[in-house]
């Protein structure tokens, strides 16, 4: 059974509507909502509260039923305030997205928003992602029905895909929106809906947001971590030392009397208990290459996953180390720096 015959045909609507208006957009990290890009239509219960106030009407008209007037006047004023208050619950609204941190694929990403204002109190603003229902991935079981199965964990996925604020008078909010990120690589981070129906849930106000941030997904880390391969010896001396980047020099050695406070490897001491100081020149250093061959795979997307488990191996074990690829090299190093580099490289790898 295909896709399309089992969507609901208002959802791939939207979706087809969604795509063509984020397609007209420029992709800013910074969105002010205003007059021209916030969108109202009725919700369903909004739709049958237009029918309800139409059958009051009908049957005052009938009866002539003065009663019946005042109350269809009051309920349909009610709502035009509505309409007005649930617009302007967004309007005014400055969105601002902070830069994304590096995750590992498979590992959920987040997305925070700051949402701030100089005006009065917002409630019920939802946060959630445009079409992110598009990575869902479908399952299928001989038992049980597969459309029931598919639709309860699409609807159990979305809802872990929004988040709900309330902003303050004058105030900013941080928002944390969860993506799962499931390939490596340089993503674009996906387009975002804002919407609200406060006060009533007569009138759904919203607006499409189609961020510039990318999202770096690292590849997933081979669990149980391989073994190292084996390390050599580098020769260093006081005129050429290879020094690691980080606040750390190249070695380490015992603690000795009258060392400053600073040369104490603290790190080193809160892992070990042992208390050592920093040594800046060291006669030889081991150092680790990790390279495509050295992992004994055959699978593109295995090799760069063991490679990862490597490279996190040996920042933890605090080994010199470098990588080589196809066309680029990295000398030996470690530090947070050097394992960003590494991983970035691994991550963008074709």
């Amino acid at each position: 059974m295909s896709l399309s015959l089992t969507e609901p045909v208002s959802a791939g609507l939207q979706k087809r509507i969604a795509r063509w208006w984020l397609a007209r957009q420029t992709p800013t990290d910074t969105w002010v909502l205003g007059q021209r890009n916030i969108y109202i239509l009725p919700t369903r219960a909004g739709l049958m509260f237009a029918v309800t106030l139409l059958t009051l009407l009908l049957a005052s008209i009938n009866y002539q039923l003065n009663l019946g007037f005042v109350l269809t006047f009051l309920l349909a004023g009610s709502a035009v305030v509505s309409m007005h208050m649930t617009h302007a619950t967004l309007r005014g609204l400055t969105l601002r997205l902070k830069p994304p941190a590096p995750v590992f694929a498979g590992d959920g990403a987040t997305l925070e928003i700051v949402l701030s204002h100089t005006g009065r109190a917002r409630y019920g603003i939802e946060l959630a992602e445009a079409l992110g229902e598009s990575r869902e991935r479908r399952t299928s079981s001989r038992r049980g029905n597969w459309f029931t199965t598919r639709q309860t964990e699409h609807h159990h996925r979305r809802r872990e895909r929004k988040v709900s604020v309330d902003v303050g008078a004058g105030a900013q909010v941080d928002a944390h929106l969860m993506l799962s990120m499931p390939t490596r690589g340089l993503h674009a981070a996906p387009a975002i809906t804002v919407e609200t129906r406060f006060p009533f849930g007569l009138f759904r106000a919203w607006t499409l947001w189609r961020p510039a941030a990318q999202v770096l997904v690292y590849p997933r880390p081979e669990t149980p971590p391989p073994p190292l391969p084996a390390t050599s010896n580098m020769p260093m001396d006081a005129d050429n030392a290879v020094r690691a980047e980080g606040p750390e020099p190249d070695g380490v050695r015992a603690w000795r009397r009258g060392d400053a406070m600073r040369q104490i490897v603290w790190k080193k001491v809160a892992r070990t208990g042992e208390l050592v100081s920093r040594d800046g020149h060291v006669s030889a250093r081991a150092q680790l290459w990790l390279e495509l061959r050295a992992t004994h795979l055959k699978d593109g997307e295995d090799i760069l996953s063991r490679l990862t488990a490597w490279v996190l191996q040996a920042e933890k074990n605090d080994l010199l180390y470098g990588l080589r690829l196809p066309g680029r090299e990295f000398m030996p190093s470690r530090g947070d720096a050097h394992r960003a580099e590494v991983l970035e490289a691994l991550a963008l790898w074709r």
